[in-house]
């Protein structure tokens, strides 16, 4: 068993909440700019959903595989969802930097469904990146104890945003 390397998962915390942070800006601030580069990117909601669900299933994956004492395939799991998220978000800013806003029509009680499901999603979503990155810090630097106890809840909410967007993108499929 390695040793805990506290000095590189205090220099990789502090890279964490950077990255966090621009990205927390970067996706609040993009439904305000919108840039015209002559190509139309409504290809890419399927696109970024499917790398969405890609992401659920190696978590699911990652779960099993950890469940069974194969660390080497959970790690590959969990490089595979967090590769899948990262290309979600490059793909999803993308699209929202260069297309108008595609608004939910449906009425009555799947409204509110949508809005539960999308709302959750978002906040969850915004919410549960830092923790994403504090807990593979943890088990790259050597901390299992503290990575399985920021796993236990962070993967829940992980899993629930990955699996959460492709249903909304699915709701609103017939809006585009």
């Amino acid at each position: 068993m390695q040793q805990p390397n506290l000095a590189l998962a205090k220099k990789l915390n502090i890279a964490a909440w950077i990255l966090s942070a621009i990205v927390l800006l970067v996706v609040g601030g993009m439904r305000q700019i919108k840039i015209d580069i002559g190509i139309d990117f409504s290809f890419l909601p399927p696109f970024h959903s499917t790398l969405n669900a890609l992401a659920a299933v190696a978590l699911i994956a990652a779960l099993y595989f950890i469940k069974n004492k194969n660390v080497v395939a959970h790690q590959r799991c969990i490089y595979l969802a967090m590769g899948f998220s990262a290309m979600f978000l490059l793909s999803y800013v993308t699209y929202h930097i260069t297309t108008p806003e595609t608004r939910f029509g449906g009425e009555g009680t799947i409204k509110y469904i949508y809005l539960f499901l999308l709302l959750t999603h978002v906040v969850l979503a915004a919410v549960i990146l830092p923790f994403i990155l504090f807990t593979f810090i943890r088990a790259y630097t050597g901390q299992i104890d503290r990575h399985r106890a920021m796993a236990r809840w962070v993967f829940p909410l992980w899993l629930y945003v990955a699996i959460t967007g492709p249903v909304c993108y699915l709701m609103l499929r017939p809006y585009y």
